[in-house]
């Protein structure tokens, strides 16, 4: 099996996504141990252990694979360098998650509790002074903030030309930003209510473009000056990360909880401003309408309340229509790709991708 930290064994075999998977990885703890200093300075033992498992345990690494991707179709060759920098989109990922769990007070990411919900538990076993959940919340912020930091401190640590990187920091920044809008959006649309159009520019600027565009961009811009292949991978990359979301959309409604590692209640109770839900209220009778209004955004409801919201959802026909708009995109992002110009063993790699992004269970 091929390895890719340092020189490539063998340049002509494409690495799996386990391959690329294992070396973020690698990446990931050669960082934190050299930044141990840093994230110990959270104030005990058990605090920075509990951020160092978030960062290392779970997760797709899909970020990473995108970008890495993105500099292959580019020209770019195996090399820690261009792992080092993937690798650094992970804990820019794991700070969103934490502040993303914070805002929408979820008690569960991965099938552990949410950091915010650990340091709370913290707070309690330990029998410290004060209001446990205020504490927990106050840590999740600092830990979110330092993994900003230094998710910039590995990227500019990973040794590739300064020139190269100043190439790709206009699309890293472009990133960082478009999170924060759609971030933004879905937190005022939660409030007032969603309809279908804002709730695509929420997954377009919180989902597609932050997890797979923007991370092609960045690995291309890293490995060539050749702007040209942004377009093609935008192309790509916009439809196949709606996919991406709406898919996410689905399971946080109708997943398994033991495989998501997330409560299938936690959207609907949140009232979350999805693609699904506007549908729903789109194609509702009004008593369905009145229901929807009743249970969906409301923080006391139960699992029967749930239940008839996925029933009302799956009998207004939003939930065949979602699984036909993914289908659609997944078919145009495949179609974007042929015309890609990249080399054989990217293609396939990102047609790899394409399908473990959308015919997933977690």
């Amino acid at each position: 099996m091929t390895t890719i930290h340092g020189d490539a064994e063998d340049v002509g075999i494409a690495p799996s996504a386990d391959d690329i998977r294992r070396s973020v990885d690698a990446a990931l703890h050669r960082f934190l141990a050299t930044q141990a200093g840093q994230h110990d300075k959270l104030g005990d033992p058990h605090s920075a252990a509990l951020l160092r498992d978030f960062v290392l345990h779970g997760g797709k690494r899909l970020r990473p694979l995108f970008c890495y991707w993105g500099w292959r179709g580019a020209g770019g060759q195996d090399g820690e360098g261009i792992i080092t920098a993937a690798a650094s989109l992970e804990l820019f990922h794991a700070f969103a998650l934490i502040h993303d769990d914070l805002m929408d007070a979820s008690p569960q990411r991965r099938g552990k509790p949410s950091l915010h919900r650990a340091w709370a538990d913290l707070h309690a076993q330990q029998g410290w002074r004060g209001d446990g959940d205020r504490f927990g919340h106050s840590m999740a912020i600092l830990a979110g903030d330092l993994l900003l930091t230094l998710s910039d401190e590995m990227f500019h640590s990973c040794h590739l030309p300064e020139s190269h990187l100043a190439r790709a920091l206009p699309w890293l920044h472009a990133m960082r930003s478009e999170i924060f809008a759609g971030q933004s959006m879905e937190l005022r649309e939660q409030a007032r209510g969603s309809s279908d159009t804002v709730a695509f520019d929420v997954i377009r600027y919180k989902s597609a473009k932050y997890t797979i565009e923007r991370p092609l961009h960045i690995g291309a811009a890293l490995a060539s000056s050749d702007a040209s292949l942004a377009l093609h991978y935008t192309d790509y990359a916009i439809p196949l990360g709606e996919a991406f979301q709406l898919r996410d959309d689905l399971l946080g409604v109708f997943g398994d909880p033991s495989a998501t590692g997330k409560s299938t209640m936690d959207d609907l109770r949140e009232g979350k401003p999805t693609v699904l839900m506007a549908i729903t209220r789109q194609q509702a009778n009004p008593d369905q309408l009145t229901r929807i209004d009743t249970l969906h955004g409301n923080p006391e409801i139960d699992e029967v309340g749930c239940a008839e919201l996925r029933h009302i959802i799956i009998h207004s026909g939003a939930l065949s229509r979602v699984e036909r708009m993914i289908d659609d995109r997944v078919t145009r992002a495949r179609q974007a790709l042929h015309n890609t110009p990249v080399p054989t063993d990217v293609r396939s790699a990102l047609q790899q991708l394409t399908t473990a992004a959308t015919h997933r269970t977690v």
